[in-house]
């Protein structure tokens, strides 16, 4: 048998610490983004299990502001007063989505939580086994009384799927999760700041239906509120969509 010589032994043993150590600081990393959206959890009174720490990891590495795609749509018109954006009109396209129905207690239990099991889809459990890549917002339909003066507990939290899996979507492993085409709509939408809460929520819509000229020509009970930025953030930006009648 040859001898392994010294520089080689060296070489082969320094690949393996350094694999060891790479390794080490990726267990770490994952219990420090692990522990943070378990402490962010505890505040929305969710429970984040351990099995989460791999998807927050991978969703953490992946979140890549130049990766993320937005769903497309049509501007149709702006409305400015004094410099200020009051909303905007938009086009979106039939489309593909992945959906979940929750119903917790507090609405930020319901998203928190939907948008756990999104993420365990997105980061390959799902019948392609890849990562399928963030589109921004995702989206949470809220539903409201016919007043509009509170929210039902019900909700829909939903992933727009990328343009490339649009045509045949990866299978959830989990059957909460289904795959829904939603038809082309017109939506007003006006933005926001900050947490979402069932006070937040009403608010904006109180807002924007007394902004809008003819908000009889939307619906008057169900609403969407776009995130861009994950639940976890404090500072979130969010949308208010009003839906045009179909």
């Amino acid at each position: 048998l040859a001898e392994e010589s010294p520089d080689s032994a060296y070489h082969s043993h320094g690949s393996s610490l350094e694999e060891e150590a790479a390794e080490r600081m990726d267990d770490e990393e994952q219990e420090r983004l692990l522990s943070y959206w378990q402490s962010v959890g505890r505040g929305h009174q969710v429970d984040v299990p351990r099995d989460m720490a791999e998807p927050i990891q991978q969703l953490t590495r992946n979140n890549n502001p130049q990766e993320r795609q937005t769903i497309p749509f049509t501007l149709i018109q702006r409305k400015e007063k004094l410099g200020d954006l009051l909303y905007e009109k938009r086009q979106y396209g039939k489309a593909k989505w992945a959906c979940i129905k929750m119903k917790e207690k507090q609405y930020e239990q319901s998203i928190c939580l939907g948008f756990m099991k999104l993420m365990r889809y997105i980061c390959e459990q799902n019948s392609s086994g890849l990562y399928l890549g963030i589109t921004v917002p995702i989206v949470t339909i809220v539903h409201t009384n016919e007043a509009q003066s509170a929210m039902t507990q019900a909700v829909t939290v939903a992933y727009y799927l990328p343009e490339v899996l649009q045509d045949e979507p990866p299978h959830p492993f989990d059957s909460d999760i289904i795959i829904e085409e939603w038809p082309a709509t017109i939506v007003y939408s006006r933005s926001f700041r900050g947490i979402t809460n069932e006070d937040s929520i009403m608010r904006e819509i109180n807002l924007l239906a007394a902004i809008l000229e003819s908000p009889e020509l939307c619906l008057r009970d169900t609403f969407i509120i776009a995130g861009y930025t994950n639940p976890a953030a404090a500072d979130r930006h969010n949308e208010i969509w009003f839906l045009q009648r179909p």
